[in-house]
């Protein structure tokens, strides 16, 4: 008897695989569209170049001319993507320049200690800049071309006045010890490549021996270097967490004059906010948690919003004349997210959800909780799509607006939150793939400090389906923008290995790099030399029986199955998994795995089991598969 399988789209691991029936249990790079699973598309590298640090935010605009721009930022640069390549426009702290600078090196070694005659104010993990070099006298084998315009990370600090670096090349000269002439212009201070723990702050703004050097026992989350990224018209505003606002034009000029200038702080904006975005009608700038003096950043209220005049970036004192203004959340501690909505922009707490709406003079927005225990985990943790806004949530479990906060039902949530490092939820990255119908929250497991794993979401398939179509695997994306300013999807991936091989290079780079990726693209995984390596993606059933007469009553002896696949370039592997009862350990049948084509009509087997699962999968380059139903020759063959 020839018996037909028909599997429920979306895998769920609430159950125990039995409980499954006619369902996925599991995969990894795989998807649901139309009801089938399918190999998800492949990815290509996008640049010559690489970014150093942790990329934390992409975002894409156009210019008025019709160019396309991407901006990428990480913990240690703001770069500018333009025709495969990237161009570092990272703002300079000029409040931190020094110009009087003693070198110090050693021969046989690549370290130099900088000393400088006044504080530097600078920690292990900052960016700074050399320029205006020359060297004090002989014995060194250095060359001005190598520190001119150069970029080092602070290794350590081991004064109030001196640092160490890292140098281009080993010292084989004498070594030196003399006054230079340089100028050393520290990058803004941008944060941590992960989200730690500490103790307190130190007594100094960052403390003199890192990133939240220790002052009191009291333990604190330190926070991840973060950017917020947006466009106001042609331009990028681009907010450090906890920090500054900064423009950079891409219309300066020309092209080439624009990619090597540097972006600068937003004139008489605050100094200090958590997160920043641009209304889509109405043109104001908003930031939220911010400083309620501007300009002073030990009045930063995490609360706070700010939003400045319609159409001026550089006006945010209210005033009986403009559309400037300020508002006060109530309920959580400090504003996590803020997406644009169809009509309204929303806004998450670690505690709440707020509706923020354009209203006119003269308040200019109202503001109204629509949302309580509804916390965002995250930053970039919320995304707006098909009309609606969906969010990870701070303490487990998913949510939706539309109109109403729901929670969002997830056949894959124990699995998602019980293995989950909640220390690190602020990197969690949400993003849309419209042409899938997808959002996808990348997150880092519990023995991860790093994003390792991804959960999507199938927004146009879900809400026929008892628990949601989703899926989970091991894609780890860092960002994400949907195609419309490029037509594939862009992402970034974090390598925590350090890499100076190419620029623009940190010299002394120590936490590792970010590359970016065109994604849906072909079957493959292809490296900026245009390597290809197999995406080795599968699917899992739940166990189910195929018994005709009872529920799992009989032994059956299965002769033959016939494939079924929508679509199958190359060869995909289907193996049948036998077990006796649910908690009996499975066997693979004899031919397992047996290798499909486009030619297979029938492939014969001798398998017998009470229980069964199916899984597809391929290991090779230029493979995919979309597989549809499963028939298999059955026949009764006693009880046991």
């Amino acid at each position: 008897m020839l018996r037909k399988v028909n599997f429920v789209p979306g895998f769920n691991k609430q159950l125990t695989p039995s409980g499954v029936e006619a369902g996925w249990i599991g995969g990894d790079y795989a998807r649901f569209r139309y009801g089938m699973p399918e190999k998800i598309g492949g990815w290509e590298e996008t640049q010559t170049n690489i970014l150093p640090g942790a990329g934390r935010k992409i975002f894409g605009w156009f210019d008025t001319q019709g160019n396309r721009w991407i901006a990428v930022g990480t913990n240690k640069i703001l770069a500018i993507w333009f025709e495969g390549e990237f161009h570092d426009i990272t703002p300079l702290d000029s409040s931190l320049d020094q110009s009087s600078v003693t070198l110090t090196t050693t021969t046989s070694s690549d370290e130099a200690t900088l000393t400088f005659l006044a504080a530097h104010n600078l920690d292990p993990g900052m960016v700074i800049m050399l320029s205006g070099v020359t060297l004090p006298g002989s014995g060194t084998s250095l060359t001005v071309a190598e520190l001119e315009d150069k970029k080092f990370e602070v290794l350590t600090t081991p004064t109030a006045s001196t640092i160490t670096i890292t140098l281009p090349s080993i010292e084989t000269g004498a070594g030196i010890t003399g006054l230079g002439s340089m100028t050393v212009q520290p990058y803004y201070r941008i944060g941590n490549a992960t989200q730690t723990y500490g103790y307190g702050w130190g007594t100094s703004s960052w403390g003199n021996g890192g990133w939240g050097d220790a002052s009191t026992s009291t333990q604190v989350i330190l926070q991840p270097g973060q950017w917020q990224l947006d466009n106001f018209g042609s331009l990028l505003l681009a907010t450090i967490r906890g920090g500054a606002t900064f423009q950079w034009d891409p219309e300066n000029v020309d092209v080439p004059t624009a990619i090597a200038t540097r972006a600068t702080i937003v004139t008489n904006a605050p100094t200090a906010s958590e997160t920043m975005m641009v209304s889509e009608k109405d043109r104001h700038v908003i930031l939220l948690g911010t400083e309620t003096t501007i300009g002073t950043t030990s009045t930063q209220d995490k609360m706070f919003i700010r939003f400045s005049d319609q159409e001026d970036r550089n006006d945010w004192v209210a005033t009986s004349t403009n559309t400037a203004g300020t508002m006060r959340l109530s309920s959580g501690s400090e504003i996590r997210a803020a997406i644009q909505g169809r009509d309204y922009i929303f806004i998450l707490t670690d505690k709440a959800a707020y509706v923020m709406q354009f209203v006119g003079p003269p308040f200019t927005f109202s503001v109204r909780q629509v949302g309580t225990n509804c916390g965002c985990i995250g930053h970039n943790a919320a995304a707006f799509a098909n009309g609606q806004v969906f969010w990870m949530g701070d303490a487990g479990g998913f949510f939706l607006f539309d109109g109403t906060v729901k929670n969002l039902s997830c056949n894959v949530e124990d699995y998602i939150f019980d293995d989950i490092n909640y220390t690190s939820g602020q990197i969690v990255a949400a993003g849309v793939n419209n042409l899938f119908s997808e959002i996808t929250w990348f997150y880092p497991t519990a023995s991860s400090s790093v994003i390792d794993r991804y959960t999507s979401y199938n927004f146009a398939e879900s809400p026929s389906i008892a628990g949601g179509v989703w899926t989970t695997g091991s894609l780890a994306r860092t960002g994400w923008i949907d195609s419309d300013v490029q037509p594939d999807p862009y992402a970034t991936e974090y390598l925590t290995s350090s890499d100076v091989s190419d620029t623009p290079l940190i010299y002394g780079n120590s936490e590792g790099i970010t590359k970016m990726y065109a994604q849906e693209k072909g079957n493959n995984a292809v490296d900026s030399a245009g390597a290809s390596t197999a995406i080795a993606a599968y699917i899992q059933s739940g166990d189910f029986d195929l018994d005709v007469d009872g529920d799992g009553e009989y032994i059956m002896k299965i002769r033959r199955f016939i494939p079924d696949f929508k679509v199958l370039t190359g060869t995909a592997k289907l193996s049948l998994n036998l077990k006796d009862y649910p908690a009996s350990s499975e066997t693979a049948s004899g031919l397992s795995p047996i290798s499909i084509t486009s030619a297979t009509t029938k492939v014969d087997v001798r398998a017998r089991a009470r229980l069964i699962n199916l899984k597809v999968e391929n290991d090779a380059v230029n493979e995919t598969w979309r597989f549809g139903t499963f028939r298999a020759d059955i026949q009764p063959d006693g009880r046991r």
